[in-house]
């Protein structure tokens, strides 16, 4: 460009990017932001905090909701802080407190911090609450949305330690959203649970990055009600008093997760024990299961459905050097495909696994000619017989004797 050496392309893509960002509406049209001690939230750790804290949740979450900002400090709470959602908030909206520490002093079995949704609801953020319990209250966050969605939220950066029931719990019309980078930590129930409304919604959609589930005294994480469409990515489950993950319906995904000597609260080291709890279906990618004590599988699996796992791994030491990868059973629709894996594979009751590479497995299929694992030849299935001869049947056989035999 003649006479305007200075304006090169990068600064010509610059200004044409600020110059859309200016013509974006600015802070007047966004949604206020409010501050706790406006409403007289003291954080000392010795006032009681709780009227305050719920005035200034209640004016966020209001009819023209916003983000109510907590500063640092410790705020003592001695009964529920609950928050109706009634007002279908569709913009961005929530609480952040990042460096305030809440103390519950609730004896009562209440929830600390309740969020109840009446509306159609999205994109609220639920950051840094730290949340000591008392162990006499009820569950640290719950978010229960029976009728409406409650999507596109993000619960972040939360530590929640201590409490009486859940670490967080969500119940109903959960869906796209995610929970990251948090801590559920010796909670007298799960450390996280999700579960669907029956009657009055259904999670889906929900992802869990990054959280760490540790000494939880059930579960460290938890589908209930016939929740499923949860996947957790990287993240820890470790000494739950039962398994890491107890998934009821089956779990969509796990992938690049860890579980560790869970199972705490059980006599001893026996073949029930795991990291993970799958019912019907689930995938698992690249998860990890060990033990020096009581979890002798990564997985249990009593299956309806499909199992995959990719390049998972399951063993232990000390008193549990019988550790393995995975215990399975199923119906006759069910399947399990192992594959790069390492670990024993144990299956009961004549249900069987296909199993690709990994330590020692090279390729194993079904053998009873019952099994949904048998090797494919086009239409052709084989078998091997209660002789121990293989045989070749077009189509599904019906019995251990039919078909051809091919082999001794």
């Amino acid at each position: 460009m003649a006479g305007s050496p200075g304006l090169t392309r990068r600064r010509l893509v610059a200004a044409a990017g600020g110059a859309a960002l200016a013509a974006e509406p600015g802070p007047a049209s966004a949604a206020p932001t409010l501050v706790a001690s406006q409403f007289g939230a003291v954080g000392d750790g010795s006032a009681d905090d709780t009227g305050a804290i719920q005035a200034a949740l209640d004016a966020a979450f209001g009819a023209a909701p916003g983000t109510l900002l907590i500063p640092p400090g410790t705020y003592r709470i001695t009964r529920t802080i609950r928050v109706l959602m009634s007002a279908g908030m569709r913009g961005r909206s929530g609480v952040s407190a990042r460096g305030a520490h809440f103390y519950s002093a609730i004896e009562d079995g209440g929830n600390v911090f309740e969020f109840v949704n009446r509306a159609e609801t999205r994109l609220v953020l639920i950051e840094g609450l730290d949340i000591l319990g008392s162990r006499r209250d009820g569950h640290g966050i719950y978010i229960e949305s029976r009728t409406q969605p409650f999507a596109n939220f993000c619960v972040r950066d939360v530590v929640v330690q201590y409490c009486g029931g859940d670490g967080a719990h969500f119940v109903g019309n959960v869906s796209e959203g995610q929970v990251t980078n948090s801590y559920f930590r010796n909670n007298r129930g799960n450390g996280l649970t999700f579960s669907n409304g029956l009657p009055g919604g259904t999670v889906f959609a929900v992802h869990v990055f990054g959280c760490i589930f540790g000494e939880n005294r059930r579960f460290g994480a938890a589908l209930v009600n016939q929740c499923n469409d949860v996947a957790f990515h990287g993240c820890y489950f470790l000494t739950s008093g039962s398994y890491g993950l107890a998934a009821d319906n089956g779990c969509t995904l796990l992938s690049n997760c860890g579980f560790e000597n869970n199972c705490q609260d059980v006599a001893s080291f026996t073949s029930d024990n795991a990291g993970v709890y799958l019912r019907n279906f689930g995938t698992m990618v690249a998860c990890m299961g060990y033990s020096m004590l009581k979890q002798a599988w990564l997985v249990r699996g009593e299956l309806d459905g499909q199992l995959v796992m990719i390049g998972c791994s399951g063993f232990g030491s000390a008193d549990a050097k019988e550790a393995g990868l995975a215990r399975l059973a199923g119906g006759v629709a069910a399947t399990a495909t192992v594959i790069g894996c390492s670990g024993a594979v144990t299956c009961d009751d004549g249900f069987e696994a296909v199993e690709i590479g990994g330590p020692g497995a090279g390729l194993k299929f079904g053998a009873d000619w019952r099994s949904p694992a048998l090797p494919r030849l086009g239409d052709y299935r084989l078998w091997i017989d209660a002789h121990g001869r293989l045989r070749l049947k077009k189509g599904v056989p019906s019995s251990d004797e039919d078909g051809a035999i091919v082999g001794t």
